[in-house]
Formats: structure tokens, C-alpha cells, sequence
């Protein structure tokens, strides 16, 4: 399992190719700024799907939200539709 929390401006290019060539099992991916989140998983898209999506409202009272997602590795190419 890999939990990752990048800073506001999302992941570095070099980030999601180390996590491309390690591949674990399981991701879970905490983030600030669900714009970047959302650029990032494009680009794991291919060999992740998205199983589970939670906001998480650490800071009460501001507009200020926390976006958690669970990607499971695809088993192949039968796995891509989902």
C-alpha cells in the first residue's frame, strides 16, 4: 500500500512515474486541492481504478476540504471499462 499527500500544486511528473513503475496493490491518496487530484489520477487511470471517495471536513468552519481516494490495482485489460 502506498498513502500519498501531495502539497496543493498535486504530484510531480517524476512522482506518478515512480509510482507507475513501482505499482503497488493499493493507493490512498489524501489531498487539499481536488483539481490536482483529479489531473493526477488521469494519469494513473490506465492501471487504477477508484474504489472508494471520501471528503473529509478537517477544517471546520472554512471552505476548506480534504478529498481521500482509494485506487485498487486493474486486474487487465477486462478491468479497464470500470
Amino acid at each position: 500500500m502506498l498513502i500519498t499527500d501531495p502539497p496543493r500544486a498535486g504530484m510531480h511528473e517524476d512522482v506518478v512515474a515512480r509510482i507507475r513503475e513501482l505499482a503497488p496493490p493499493v493507493i490512498v491518496y489524501v489531498s487539499c486541492n481536488s483539481a490536482t487530484q483529479a489531473r493526477d489520477l488521469a494519469l494513473l487511470k490506465d492501471i487504477y481504478r477508484i474504489t472508494h471517495v471520501r471528503p473529509v471536513d478537517m477544517f471546520p468552519h472554512t471552505y476548506h476540504v480534504e478529498n481521500v481516494v482509494r485506487l485498487e490495482k486493474r486486474n487487465g485489460p477486462s478491468d479497464a471499462s470500470l
